[in-house]
């Protein structure tokens, strides 16, 4: 069991703030990496917006943006709202509700009828490529993952094979990509990859911890 846990700062929020600064006006909304920005014009209430992947159970409200001029005197303003695509999730139906009327997005052109609503819905294309990470996958596997220069031998050790790192090389799947399936039971796992003498955590998984000799691992919760 791992004696201490923590978690590398994200990145989510420094992404997010840049997004927010790329919005300059009220478009139809856009693909931005693993994020779609909606924005709206700033002459309602409220709006908040629904996505059929929460099956429409969480309202979402937009936020306001304010734009000044040379003097530091607000100039112009808007709403928006940025969405983080859980992974997998290559397409995005949704509502919006303004000052708490349903209606689809005056800004999407693109709808599509939902069956078991009886309602059109806004439709997004959000295909993009998703990076592989460490996570568990079918038949009670682990698929483990780890992102590097290409032409490396990479290997696997952890709690699971008594920290011998000689059992399992990975496979360089791609340019820099090496990945192992393992078969793991439920259950707390420390691992890290290893090269040479050198041992270094999984750069997909943000969760770490110190091992018995004091060194960074990760840690994988199979649940």
């Amino acid at each position: 069991m791992s004696s201490f846990l923590f978690a590398e700062e994200s990145d989510e929020e420094y992404d997010y703030n840049e997004l927010v600064n790329t919005i300059k006006s009220v478009k139809a909304p856009y693909l931005a990496g693993d994020y779609v920005i909606f924005t709206a014009e700033r002459d309602v209430r409220h709006i908040g917006i629904a996505f059929d992947f929460e099956d429409f159970t969480e309202i979402h409200s937009f936020k306001l943006k304010k734009f000044t001029d040379m003097e530091y005197e607000e100039s112009n303003s808007l709403l928006f709202y940025i969405l983080k695509l859980p992974k997998n999730v290559l397409e995005v139906n949704y509502r919006l509700i303004v000052d708490g009327l349903w209606t689809t997005d005056p800004l999407n052109e693109n709808l599509v009828f939902n069956k078991d609503t009886n309602l059109m819905m806004s439709h997004i294309d959000c295909t993009r490529e998703i990076p592989p990470v460490t996570e568990k996958i079918a038949n009670g596997k682990v698929r483990f993952v780890y992102k590097g220069k290409s032409g490396q031998k990479i290997r696997l050790g952890g709690s699971f094979t008594n920290w011998d790192s000689w059992i399992y090389q990975m496979k360089e799947t791609k340019p820099g990509i090496y990945e192992f399936e393992l078969p793991l039971a439920p259950g707390e796992y420390q691992y890290a990859y290893f090269t040479g003498i050198n041992s270094f955590p999984d750069n997909t998984n943000k969760v770490k911890c110190y091992t018995s000799d004091g060194k960074v691992a990760s840690l994988l919760v199979v649940n």
